[in-house]
């Protein structure tokens, strides 16, 4: 299968292009990652070349020195892996000085990769599977979490929804999300779409204090089902004591002997 004459798909370009499907865009970083690539150098050749023969769109977010290439899968791309075209409809090489959707898209990913791709330091825990949604949860609960993952533990399945906060939404719109969160755990939804008893939900901030803002107004509705890190312990630190607990101020670790 080729791009064109210059260019033979490896499996991992493959990998790549599906996976472009669920985590909508990356940067290079994120792309050597899951791709596999060893070096900078080997990442950039070939990300050029997938981007030069139409299986890959680039635009840059940032100006300067800071400018940051960004991918996301073309239609070509999207038809070539068999998946759906999901991700930025930007124009190709567009120079974007700000973008929501792509840092806060980006920032999930960090999570993502972290998760399926990174060392999980605790005995018999492993990735099993992760959602994105682009659309609500269930019918009838208005809400649409920003990832779902699953991972196998030695006392059954971690399930988690994942919301990731830089900062835009009021807290109006955090009392809104908690009180559907707690609908979707009472109402039995939940149970019969994903067949799980229990979820958890990752809420992962900017900054501590955005954290510590959003905690005090989940502890006003309810003390369960939520835990909270910042997005720089969540990325690089996951499986550490840096989670938080609605009214606790200790930070535990995420996997516990007991649900």
């Amino acid at each position: 299968m080729t791009g064109n004459d210059r260019l033979i798909l490896q499996p991992r370009d493959l990998h790549l292009l599906r996976e472009l499907s669920v985590m909508c865009v990356v940067d290079r970083e994120q792309a050597k990652i899951v791709a596999g690539f060893g070096s900078t150098t080997r990442a950039n050749a070939r990300l050029l070349g997938l981007t030069r023969t139409g299986l890959l769109k680039r635009f840059f977010l940032g100006s300067g020195g800071g400018r940051k290439a960004l991918y996301a899968l073309s239609p070509k791309g999207a038809e070539t892996a068999d998946v759906p075209c999901r991700g930025p409809r930007r124009p190709q090489d567009a120079l974007l000085v700000a973008d929501y959707f792509v840092g806060h898209q980006l920032a999930v990913n960090g999570i993502y990769c972290a998760l399926k791709y990174g060392v999980i330091p605790v005995p018999q825990v492993s990735f099993m599977s992760w959602l994105a949604f682009h659309e609500p949860v269930v019918p009838g609960i208005s809400l649409i979490p920003d990832g779902y993952v699953e991972c196998a533990t030695p006392i059954g399945i971690a399930a988690c929804f994942l919301e990731v906060d830089l900062g835009h939404e009021s807290l109006a719109v955090w009392r809104k999300k908690i009180q559907r969160y707690v609908q979707l755990a009472l109402s039995g939804k939940y149970k019969k779409q994903f067949k799980h008893e229990h979820f958890r939900v990752l809420v992962v901030a900017n900054s501590e204090r955005r954290l510590h803002s959003i905690r005090k107004t989940v502890a006003e509705i309810t003390q369960k089902i939520f835990w909270f890190a910042t997005l720089e312990s969540a990325h690089h630190r996951f499986f550490a004591p840096v989670w938080f607990r609605p009214t606790d101020n200790t930070p535990t670790t995420f996997f516990e002997t007991t649900q």
